[in-house]
C-alpha cells in the first residue's frame, strides 16, 4: 500500500510538472504559429469607414484600402483573411481579450498604445492638411496664416476645435466633405481642413478644380496591432508589409484609393 501510495504522489507530482511545462509551452506558443495552424488571419474593421473598410453597396462585401492591405498581408503569411467587424470604440478591448489577430483600420501608433500591444512598421502616415482652389496663389503654412480667412471644416470633428483654437480665424462648419468641397470652389470659404489621407481620397474622386494644400501639424503614424510577446509574428507581418512595398503592391493599393502613395509622410507625396 505504502508503495502504491508513493507512486501515486510521484506520478502526480509528474503529471503536475508535465501540465505546468505545457502550460508554459502553451502561453510561449508565438501567434504566427497559431495563425499557420488556423488557416487564417483573423482582422478587425468597423466596416464602416470609406475609404478604408465599408461594403460595397452593390455586392454588400467588404471593400477598402484597409481590407485590400489586409488581403496583401495574409497572402504573403500564406493564410486566408477572415474580417471581423466591430465597433472602434471597442476595437483594442477586442484585441486585448483575443476575439480577433490584428486590427487594421488607421490605428495610430502612440506611447500609450505601446504599452498594452505591439504594433507593426507604420503603414500610412498622414497629418492635418489644407484644401484650397487650384488658382490659390497663396502659401499657407500654418493655421496662424489662415487669421482673417474662411476656414470649412467637418462638423464635431477634431479638426473643427482645432481651427476654433486659433483666434482670428472664421469657421464654417459642415455636415459633410462635399457641402465645404462645393462652398470652397464657389469662392464661399477660402480653404478647408481634414486629414492627409481623406484629401487624397477626397480630390481623387472630385471633379471641383481643388487642390492639396500644405500639411499643418505633427505626422500621425498608423501601424497594426496585435498582443504582446510574438516576435515570429512581427517580423512576419513586417516582412510582409516591406515586400508588399518593395514589389509595387502596396503602392498600387494606394494608387486605387488615394492617388498616391499614403506609407510616405504628407510632404514628400
Amino acid at each position: 500500500m505504502k508503495k502504491n501510495g508513493r507512486h501515486g504522489w510521484w506520478g502526480s507530482l509528474i503529471l503536475g510538472i508535465v501540465l505546468v511545462t505545457c502550460g508554459a509551452c502553451a502561453l510561449a506558443a508565438d501567434l504566427l504559429d497559431t495563425v499557420k495552424s488556423r488557416g487564417t488571419l483573423r482582422i478587425a474593421v468597423e466596416g464602416t469607414y470609406p475609404p478604408f473598410n465599408f461594403r460595397d453597396k452593390q455586392t454588400n462585401e467588404l471593400t477598402g484600402f484597409d481590407v485590400d492591405v489586409a488581403k496583401l498581408i495574409a497572402t504573403r503569411l500564406g493564410v486566408k483573411p477572415e474580417f471581423i467587424t466591430t465597433e472602434y470604440s471597442g476595437m483594442l478591448a477586442g484585441l486585448a481579450a483575443g476575439k480577433y489577430d490584428v486590427i487594421v483600420n488607421q490605428v495610430s501608433i502612440t506611447p500609450e498604445r505601446q504599452k498594452t500591444f505591439d504594433f507593426s512598421d507604420p503603414y500610412t502616415v498622414s497629418s492635418a492638411q489644407l484644401i484650397l482652389r487650384k488658382d490659390e496663389k497663396s502659401n499657407y503654412k500654418n493655421l496662424d496664416d489662415l487669421k482673417g480667412k474662411r476656414v470649412g471644416v467637418g462638423q464635431g470633428s477634431n479638426f473643427e476645435q482645432k481651427v476654433k483654437a486659433i483666434p482670428g480665424i472664421e469657421v464654417k462648419s459642415y455636415p459633410g466633405a462635399p457641402e465645404y468641397l462645393q462652398d470652397l470652389a464657389s469662392n464661399r470659404i477660402d480653404a478647408a481642413l481634414n486629414d492627409s489621407l481623406m484629401v487624397s481620397y477626397l480630390l481623387k474622386q472630385s471633379p471641383l478644380p481643388l487642390k492639396a494644400g500644405s500639411p499643418l501639424g505633427d505626422v500621425e503614424k498608423m501601424g497594426i496591432p496585435f498582443q504582446k510577446s510574438n516576435p515570429k509574428f512581427k517580423e512576419a507581418i513586417n516582412k510582409a508589409l516591406a515586400d508588399s512595398i518593395k514589389d509595387g503592391s502596396f503602392k498600387q493599393v494606394s494608387m486605387k484609393w488615394f492617388g498616391t502613395d499614403v506609407s510616405k509622410a504628407p510632404s514628400s507625396r
